[in-house]
C-alpha cells in the first residue's frame, strides 16, 4: 500500500515523461508533413523509414540526440533533431551505429548541431569498435552559419578526419548516397569502406552545376556531373548503384551479415534475471521535491538483477553508495549518490546529495577496484556538489575530491552515467559528467544540470541585478527574482541538456536497464586498456 507522497511522486514522474514523449513525437516529424510529402514524391524514403527498414525486425533502435538543437536556430526556422537521425541498433544480428540525414529539414543541410551530433556518433563507433552506416542525403553546409561550422577543431572537417581514423582502426564504415551529397560532404562516403548510390535520386560531386558554370563556365546538368551512372561506371568513385532506396539498404544488410569480429573486452555476463522488486515503483520512489531525502538503494534494487546489490564499505562514506551487481546479466560496479541524512561514528551529521571526504575516498578506491577486475562502472547522479565549510576543508575535501576525480578520469573500464535528479557543480564532474567520457550518458525526465541549484543561483544573480539597477521596492525585488528564477530553471532542465547534447537521450526510467545493457554490449566490442591512475594523494 503506497502513501500519498509516493502517489504524488509517481504522478509527477509520469507527467514529466509524458511531456518529454509528446515533444519527442513532434520532433520526429522533422521538417513537417509538407516537406515529407515532397520527399516521397521524389521516390525517396524518409530518414526514419530508412532506419526502420535497415535494422533487424526485432531490434530496438536506441536513438541518440533526438532533442539536439531543440529551441535553436529560430531565425532560420529551427533544425529538429539537428537535421540528422541516428543511434545504436542491430543489422543482421550485428550491433552498429546508423546515421541518417533528414532531408526534410533544410534539405539535410548541416547546422552547427548537425556536426556536433554526427561527431558524437563517430565517437561512439570509435570507442566501442562498432560498424557505422551513413545514409547520406544532404545539401551540405548551411551557408548562413558557415562561420560556426566550417573551420574549428570540432566542426565539419572533423567528420572526415574521423572517417580516416575509423578506417585505420579497422572499423567498418558503409555509406549510401540516397540524395544530395555535395562539396566537402562528398568526401564522407568516399572515405568509407563501401560507397553505394541510389539511381536518379542520389548524386555526388564537389560542386553542383550552378557553381561549375560560375567557376569555369561549363554548362552541365547534375546527373551528368555526378549522378549514379557517372560516379559508378565512369569515375569509379562509387562502388555500386541501385534502382531504389530499399535495394540499396538490402545491400547494406548483405554486407553487415559478412563482417568479422574483433577481440572482446571480456566483460563478464551471466543469464539475465529480472529485479525482485518491481521496477515500476521507481516512479514513486524519486521525490518530486528535490530537497527531500530518499534511499538510493531502493532505486538500485529495482534496476539490478534479482535486486541484489553487494555494498562496498557499507558503513563508511554513506552519502555515496558503491557496490557490485548485475544488470541484464552484465557485471557492473555502481556508484550512486545517496540523498539521506546520516550521522557518522564521530557524531558528524552528513546531508545526502553532497559529497564528503569519506564518500569521495570510498568512491575513488571502489573505482580503482573495478578497473582491476574489468567491471564496467555505472554512475547514478543525484548530487548537489562537494560539501563546503570549515569542517570539510579541514578534513581534506579538496584532496579527497581530487582523488575521486583522478580515479574516475583515468578509469579505462567502460563508464555509463544516468542523471536521475540533481547534477550540480563539481558533483557533476566527479560522478562522470559529459566531460569525462562516459560511453553513454542519459537523463531521466527529472534531471537538473547546472553549476548550482536554481534557488541559490537566482539569489546570487538577483544581487548582481540590484547592484546595476539600484534601489528597488520589495514588490519589484520579488518580480525580478521570479523572472531570474524562471529563466535559470529553464536552462537546467533535461530538455535543455539534451538540446545541447550534454546527454545522449532523455529516457523513461523503466528503460534504464535496457539502455545500460545495450551500452555494455557495445563496449564489450573494444578491448580494455591497462588502468594507470597517475599521481594520486592518499
Amino acid at each position: 500500500m503506497y502513501d500519498i507522497e509516493f502517489n504524488r511522486n509517481e504522478d509527477s514522474m509520469k507527467l514529466f515523461w509524458n511531456q518529454i514523449r509528446t515533444l519527442g513525437e513532434k520532433i520526429e516529424k522533422g521538417g513537417g508533413d509538407k516537406a515529407a510529402a515532397k520527399h516521397k514524391e521524389n521516390g525517396k524514403m524518409l530518414a526514419r523509414e530508412r532506419i526502420e527498414y535497415l535494422k533487424d525486425n526485432d531490434a530496438t533502435f536506441y536513438e541518440i540526440g533526438l532533442f539536439a538543437g531543440h529551441g535553436m536556430y529560430k531565425e532560420h526556422g529551427g533544425c529538429p533533431a539537428g537535421g540528422v537521425v541516428g543511434g545504436i541498433t542491430y543489422i543482421a544480428g550485428r550491433q552498429c551505429v546508423i546515421v541518417a540525414n533528414d532531408a526534410t529539414v533544410k534539405a539535410g543541410a548541416w547546422f552547427p548541431m548537425t556536426a556536433k551530433k554526427s561527431l558524437r556518433f563517430q565517437e561512439i563507433a570509435m570507442e566501442n569498435r562498432l560498424p557505422i552506416i551513413y545514409l547520406v542525403d544532404s545539401a551540405g553546409v548551411f551557408l548562413p552559419m558557415q562561420d560556426e561550422i566550417f573551420a574549428d577543431k570540432d566542426h565539419f572537417g572533423r567528420i572526415f578526419r574521423n572517417n580516416a581514423k575509423l578506417s585505420s582502426m579497422g572499423i567498418t564504415q558503409i555509406a549510401a548516397v540516397m540524395g544530395s551529397c555535395v562539396a566537402g560532404g562528398a568526401y564522407l562516403p568516399i572515405m568509407s569502406d563501401e560507397a553505394l548510390i541510389v539511381d536518379k535520386t542520389g548524386s555526388i560531386f564537389l560542386a553542383g552545376s550552378y557553381l561549375v558554370k560560375a567557376a569555369i563556365g561549363e554548362i552541365v546538368d547534375n546527373e551528368t556531373l555526378g549522378g549514379s551512372v557517372t560516379q559508378s561506371e565512369i569515375s569509379g568513385v562509387i562502388d555500386d548503384r541501385f534502382p531504389d532506396d530499399k535495394s540499396c539498404l538490402d545491400r547494406i544488410k548483405f554486407i553487415m551479415d559478412k563482417i568479422g569480429h574483433f577481440e572482446t573486452a571480456g566483460i563478464d555476463r551471466k543469464e539475465s534475471v529480472e529485479p525482485k522488486k518491481d521496477p515500476k515503483e521507481i516512479y514513486g520512489l524519486l521525490p518530486e521535491n528535490k530537497s527531500k531525502t530518499y534511499k538510493s538503494i531502493e532505486i538500485i534494487e529495482r534496476l539490478v538483477d534479482n535486486s541484489e546489490f553487494e555494498q562496498y564499505k557499507k558503513g563508511y562514506g554513506q552519502t555515496i553508495l558503491c557496490g557490485y551487481a548485475r544488470i541484464d546479466g552484465w557485471s557492473v560496479g555502481i556508484v550512486a549518490n545517496n540523498r539521506v541524512v546520516v550521522k557518522t561514528k564521530s557524531g558528524e551529521m552528513q546531508f545526502g546529495g553532497a559529497i564528503y571526504s569519506d564518500s569521495a575516498d570510498k568512491a575513488a578506491r571502489f573505482i580503482m577496484n573495478c578497473n582491476q577486475k574489468k567491471i564496467p562502472l555505472v554512475f547514478l547522479q543525484d548530487v548537489t556538489g562537494f560539501m563546503v565549510g570549515s569542517r570539510s576543508e579541514q578534513s581534506g575535501i579538496i584532496k579527497d575530491g581530487a582523488k575521486m576525480v583522478n580515479a574516475m578520469s583515468n578509469s579505462t573500464v567502460p563508464k555509463f552515467t544516468i542523471i536521475l535528479s540533481n547534477s550540480y557543480g563539481a558533483g557533476n564532474y566527479a560522478m562522470c559528467g559529459k566531460a569525462y567520457d562516459p560511453r553513454i550518458i542519459l537523463a531521466w525526465p527529472t534531471a537538473k544540470i547546472a553549476v548550482m541549484g536554481g534557488e541559490q543561483a537566482a539569489k546570487t544573480l538577483l544581487q548582481l541585478e540590484k547592484s546595476k539597477i539600484g534601489t528597488v521596492t520589495p514588490e519589484e525585488e520579488k518580480a525580478l527574482l521570479d523572472r531570474i528564477t524562471d529563466r535559470y530553471n529553464l536552462q537546467t532542465t533535461s530538455i535543455h541538456a539534451a538540446s545541447n547534447l550534454w546527454v545522449d537521450a532523455i529516457i523513461d526510467p523503466l528503460e534504464t536497464r535496457n539502455w545500460i545493457s545495450m551500452g555494455i554490449e557495445a563496449a564489450n566490442h573494444a578491448p580494455i586498456t591497462t588502468f594507470n591512475v597517475g599521481v594520486i594523494q592518499t
